[in-house]
């Protein structure tokens, strides 16, 4: 009879002196910003652009100085926006608006895809196909095989200078050795996120600690007291009728920062995916939707941003949302016509903010009239001052060939270029530059439930 008693024993008591913030977010400070004062030099080239003195429409209270930071050009808003994408730069391919406008909402239906058995009409059929999506999906597979055969390669504007244009760019001598400080020009998004000294580290030492507490041991009937639940929240526990899944996580994990994680496509999906696009991560526990960024999986400090997750293919995915621990399996879905489909399998990589996605856009020139170590190239730019401005970076050729700009001839955009070696007819002049980019803040927690062949998202 002793031995049929059942031994009730508290493993451990909540004590509110050693818990954690529940904060998941850092709160920034807007006066806490550095101030860069400008330098002699960009003072005088200032006075000599000011000397001509220009007419503007200024709101009413601006001083002098406010007003000076109003652009001449009233496009240029438009095209120095944050969300700056492929389509910006590529005049043939059209932005897909309304699938990520669907794709937003905050509560989507999903439906098992099933083989009908009876024969549909071709009318009937027609009826409900949506050509407009037809269209968007087939401009968005001639983009990604554009990209594919001409990586990066982008159009000079005509009717706008390309050093406004491209002003967020800049030339690097060496896309790998070539110094990128990874706390320049950052979004307002990272001071809210949080960010560890050495991660590894961390990890190692949060690990330690766990395995020297005691807790319960496999098999254990245990019984949990949850503080501050909300009545709200119990209801709807109670209407489910289903069981509470309780996770234990470890310090810190519930803070917010920039997850990487290393992606492989898998087989049954073929049409490639956009950065930016709206994905579905299964990341350890969590289940979570964000629009992530991909970039090249190499060592070095620099990655460079792909446009597409191709087909057979691998890439790391980066976006906001909770810390955690690696190791931690990930399962990317995507919504395809109202299903989910498995398009990736992969693994946590790391939660470093630091991690450098560099987009480059490739600027092209074709020869003109070719000398022994020289030529003159035309159709990289169409005025005389983007070619002084872009002068100090270095060229280089579809065949090997590499250079620099000499001057510019004329007014159209002419200019004779320097190379290592003569120039063949046939070869193309690129110009690379280079931009940081950020993923856009889109992390929302996600409950899918399965039940008779439906799926159902919540957020």
């Amino acid at each position: 009879m002793d031995s049929d008693q059942i031994v009730i024993r508290l493993l451990e008591k909540c004590d509110p002196s050693k818990q954690e913030s529940l904060d998941s977010e850092n709160v920034p400070d807007p006066m806490d910003a550095e101030q860069t004062w400008p330098t002699s030099e960009e003072i005088e080239m200032a006075e000599k652009e000011q000397k001509t003195k220009l007419v503007k429409k200024v709101p009413k209270g601006w001083s002098d100085y406010q007003a000076a930071w109003i652009p001449d050009d009233p496009e240029f808003f438009e095209e120095d926006s944050d969300e700056e994408s492929e389509e910006d730069m590529e005049e043939a391919i059209s932005e897909d608006k309304s699938e990520n406008s669907d794709q937003d909402q905050d509560a989507d239906e999903f439906q098992t895809a099933v083989d009908s058995e009876v024969a549909v009409s071709d009318e009937k059929y027609d009826k409900e196909m949506d050509m407009e999506a037809e269209k968007r999906e087939l401009e968005k597979l001639k983009a990604a095989k554009s990209d594919r055969q001409f990586p990066d390669e982008v159009d000079t504007p005509m009717d706008q200078l390309a050093k406004i244009r491209f002003q967020k760019y800049r030339g690097l001598e060496s896309f790998r050795t070539s110094p990128w400080d990874p706390k320049e020009n950052l979004p307002s998004d990272y001071s809210r996120i949080f960010q560890f000294e050495n991660f590894d580290r961390t990890r190692k030492r949060v690990l330690a600690e766990q395995e020297d507490k005691e807790g319960a041991l496999p098999g254990w009937y245990i019984t949990i007291h949850l503080k501050d639940v909300s009545q709200l929240q119990w209801s709807a526990f109670k209407s489910t009728n289903k069981p509470l899944v309780v996770i234990g996580m470890f310090p810190h994990e519930h803070k917010m920062s920039v997850l990487n994680v290393v992606l492989k496509r898998t087989n049954n999906f073929t049409a490639p995916i956009k950065s930016k696009e709206r994905l579905i991560f299964q990341c350890g526990y969590r289940r979570f939707t964000v629009n992530p960024v991909f970039s090249s999986h190499t060592n070095g400090q620099k990655h460079k941003f792909e446009r597409y997750f191709q087909p057979d293919s691998t890439a790391v995915a980066t976006f906001y949302a909770p810390i955690q621990f690696p190791p931690a399996p990930v399962l990317c879905y995507k919504e395809v016509f109202g299903t989910l489909v498995l398009v990736a399998t992969g693994s946590l990589l790391s939660c470093n903010p630091d991690r450098l996605v560099i987009k480059r856009i490739v600027l092209s020139g074709h020869p003109m009239k070719i000398h022994k170590k020289s030529a003159v190239i035309r159709f990289m730019f169409f005025n005389r001052e983007d070619i002084v401005y872009f002068k100090p970076v270095k060229l280089r050729t579809k065949m090997g060939r590499t250079g620099h700009i000499k001057e510019p001839l004329g007014t159209h955009g002419h200019m004779k270029c320097v190379f290592d070696g003569q120039l063949k007819s046939m070869d193309t002049v690129l110009l690379n530059l280079y931009k940081r980019v950020f993923p856009k803040w889109t992390y929302e927690d996600l409950l899918v439930n399965c039940d008779n062949n439906e799926g159902t998202m919540e957020t």
